[in-house]
């Protein structure tokens, strides 16, 4: 903590508080399971949660700590200051920070902040000499409410992939949002409707893996907010409609060294990767099944997960199409040299799900993993006897085998720190447990009146 004395950045938001006439923070941080919270704090409270902290009752959230350990601490982040677009009015404006949280007991980062999960590991990519890039593209679904404000899964649309308006009713929803993400910093590069009926992405420009994972939560929150100002329900959950596509979250990685070279591209080789970027991608195939559990950590992201939609289930690579895990994208310069792991779903925790992501593929490059051929057919036209000649495995078949999976792989289980790892696991098992017990509509449709 500080001992007083503001640094520039923290100076400059209570400048922008001032003149921005911001009557209230909302200094924002994230569960274990990705849920984004938030304690609300008059405007002239900012230069206390600056120097000291605020403090709040981490019993409270889910998977942080015991009653007995309650008191944590919010120290926010001034580079993350932006003013809430659904908020601001001529009188007055709220303005959001999000927050690194601190144990009382130690003056520590707490270990069980998703956040600082992360930040161990840049700092672990930083000591081999990299900074990490990301860039997700979540995909979310607008659904219409009924007359009681609850969410439906009535879509509005019949909208299909880069369909316009009338088709794509949404049209204007998507605008909105995009000014909402413009006024709090978004440099956004595309927005279309998906496949599926109802279903939208906007895209975003890469950023650094922190920055990145702030977006995330921070995309989420503005999509719902100003969906809603639409009557409309905006949900991220991977799979609400049986039998059409699913909802992404495809996101691309790459490596640059101390000097801003990108540390993926070497234009001798054939798919203009370098040996760093194809040990990275080893790492990440070799490591896929329990990096699955985090980066799809619902019952329902596995209905999503299975052939036939588009979403990837077989652990192999692709410089030429999508049905594999990992595609490597075209490149127009160097810079833009990346890897792109397509199984994640925006059902997840960001700060988790790119943690281990950086994790598995800095294990590939520490231990020198040799990389397999690239799959250049479609391999969802392989039958089983085909896909065992290229030697290809699939991922986790529900969200069970994904956590077995998971608590299998030391490295990836520690990558998530000795407070997170059995937090999270406990907490997916007793989902995954819930779900078996319970009986389904479809059950009941196919069975109740035939037995």
């Amino acid at each position: 903590m500080t001992d007083g004395n503001l640094t520039s950045a923290e100076e400059s938001v209570l400048e922008k508080i001032e003149s921005e006439d911001v009557d209230f923070l909302r200094l924002q941080f994230t569960d274990i399971l990705g849920t984004v919270k938030n304690v609300s704090v008059p405007a002239r409270q900012a230069e206390k949660a600056f120097t000291e902290g605020i403090y709040f009752d981490g019993s409270s959230i889910e998977g942080f700590v015991r009653i007995q350990e309650s008191d944590m601490r919010l120290k926010p982040d001034p580079e993350t200051f932006a003013i809430l677009p659904w908020r601001n009015n001529e009188d007055s404006a709220a303005a959001r920070m999000i927050c690194d949280v601190y144990d009382t007991s130690t003056g520590e980062p707490f270990e069980g902040d998703p956040r600082y999960v992360l930040k161990n590991a840049l700092e672990r990519a930083k000591e081999m000499g990299y900074t990490v890039n990301a860039a997700p593209e979540p995909e979310f679904f607008l659904f219409e409410e009924d007359e009681d404000g609850r969410a439906t899964t009535e879509t509005g649309d019949h909208g299909g992939y880069f369909d316009l308006a009338p088709k794509d009713l949404a049209s204007d929803v998507r605008r909105d949002i995009i000014y909402g993400l413009e006024d709090m910093g978004f440099e956004i590069e595309a927005s279309h409707h998906e496949v599926a009926r109802g279903q939208h992405e906007i895209n975003f420009e890469y950023d650094d893996a922190l920055t990145t994972a702030d977006n995330v939560g921070t995309f989420r929150t503005v999509v719902r907010a100003i969906a809603a100002q639409h009557d409309l329900h905006a949900t991220f959950m991977p799979k609400p409609i049986p039998k059409i596509n699913g909802s992404g979250m495809h996101t691309h990685l790459s490596l640059f060294t101390e000097d801003g070279e990108n540390a993926f591209h070497d234009e001798d080789d054939e798919f203009d990767l370098s040996d760093t970027a194809h040990s990275f991608l080893a790492g990440v195939l070799e490591h896929a099944p329990a990096i699955t559990a985090v980066a799809n950590p619902t019952v329902n992201s596995y209905k999503r997960l299975v052939p036939g939609y588009e979403a990837p289930v077989y652990v192999a690579w692709s410089d030429r199409n999508r049905s594999a895990l990992i595609r490597k994208p075209a490149a127009r310069v160097p810079a833009a040299s990346r890897v792109e792991l397509r199984s994640p779903d925006p059902s997840c925790n960001p700060y988790l799900a790119i943690a281990v992501m950086i994790h598995a593929g800095l294990n590939g490059i520490e231990n020198d993993l040799e990389c397999p051929d690239p799959v250049r057919e479609n391999i969802y036209e392989f039958d089983e006897q085909k896909r065992e000649e290229y030697g290809i495995d699939t991922l986790p078949s529900n969200l069970g085998e994904a956590v077995d999976a998971l608590e299998e792989d030391e490295a990836i289980y520690s990558a998530l720190g000795e407070h997170v790892g059995p937090k999270f696991v406990e907490a997916k098992r007793q989902e995954f447990e819930e779900y078996l017990i319970d009986v389904s509509q479809w059950e009941l449709d196919r069975y109740l009146e035939t037995f």
